[in-house]
């Protein structure tokens, strides 16, 4: 169901999945780049729509004319030229259902994927609305010079992390660094980014992990052509960072439908859904 609401003079929409239910954790969904939420549900394949069946409701935000204004310093996007208060617009969202599905405000969770991964790691930084998690697809974090807001270690508030990334990302390379020059003409952003490890160490050290305890999973291939490897920091006391890392994997979304051929191979034998709900403590 779509809904409208007015934010900053502005007429903001967003696709709500799930019914009113007391203390209903919420799932907040950012697009990426030149999707709406809807075009995201679809190109996810709805694979977020099961977070239903784990006691969430799932809301699919639309962005300003495709895009987010996030914290990196060289976007170009339409929301960061117009100055669009998309902070305010997630705040707006989280009070609406709060009142029209009596959501737990306490249990508010983020993913992103992209674009909408850079916003997720925005509002895990500016801690208003407070998350009680964020899960990262597919975006690295900014290096500081790159970086609109202070990378500030341990968090003030720090909530469990889940980064998905793939080492064949044709669009937001693996190993960080620059996007590719075709990316980011067009695409309207540039800067330099941490690989997807440093990322996952960098929210680890938020987290207050000091001495973490690394452990490691790698599977077999699978016959979509990639192979999931897992990494976790934990430490009693601190919310966890998983990193999931999908060698052979593109800039794509692990679940059941396959991404365009010209941003890589989907991860198709396993789903995002499933580490979200494992990363968020959801089951139902």
């Amino acid at each position: 169901m779509t809904e409208q609401i007015e934010v900053d003079g502005r007429i903001r929409t967003f696709t709500v999945v799930g019914e009113r239910g007391a203390g209903q954790a919420l799932v907040l969904v950012f697009h990426g780049s030149r999707q709406t939420g809807e075009i995201h549900r679809a190109f996810t394949g709805g694979a977020y729509d099961a977070l239903v069946q784990k006691g969430a409701v799932v809301v699919y935000l639309d962005g300003y004319r495709g895009n987010w204004n996030d914290a990196r310093r060289e976007s170009r996007f339409p929301a960061r030229l117009a100055g669009i208060d998309d902070v305010a617009f997630t705040r707006a969202v989280i009070a609406r259902l709060g009142k029209t599905h009596d959501i737990d405000e306490t249990r508010v969770y983020a993913i992103g994927y992209s674009n909408g991964g850079q916003m997720v790691m925005r509002l895990l930084h500016e801690d208003a609305p407070p998350l009680a998690g964020g899960a990262i697809v597919a975006a690295t974090l900014p290096e500081p010079a790159s970086f609109l807001l202070p990378q500030v270690a341990p968090a003030p508030h720090p909530v469990p992390v889940l980064l998905v990334h793939g080492t064949a990302d044709p669009v937001v390379p693996y190993a960080g660094g620059r996007m590719p020059r075709w990316a980011q003409i067009l695409f309207r952003v540039g800067g330099s980014s941490l690989s997807a490890p440093e990322t996952a160490a960098y929210f680890a050290r938020r987290n207050g992990i000091a001495s973490p305890s690394i452990t490691r999973a790698d599977a077999a291939s699978h016959p979509d052509g990639t192979r999931i490897e897992r990494a976790d920091w934990r430490e009693a006391g601190h919310p966890p960072v998983t990193l999931v890392t999908v060698h052979g994997g593109g800039h794509t979304v692990p679940g059941p439908k396959p991404g365009p051929r010209l941003i890589g191979r989907t991860a198709t034998s396993i789903s995002i859904a499933d580490f979200a709900a494992e990363a968020f403590g959801l089951s139902g």
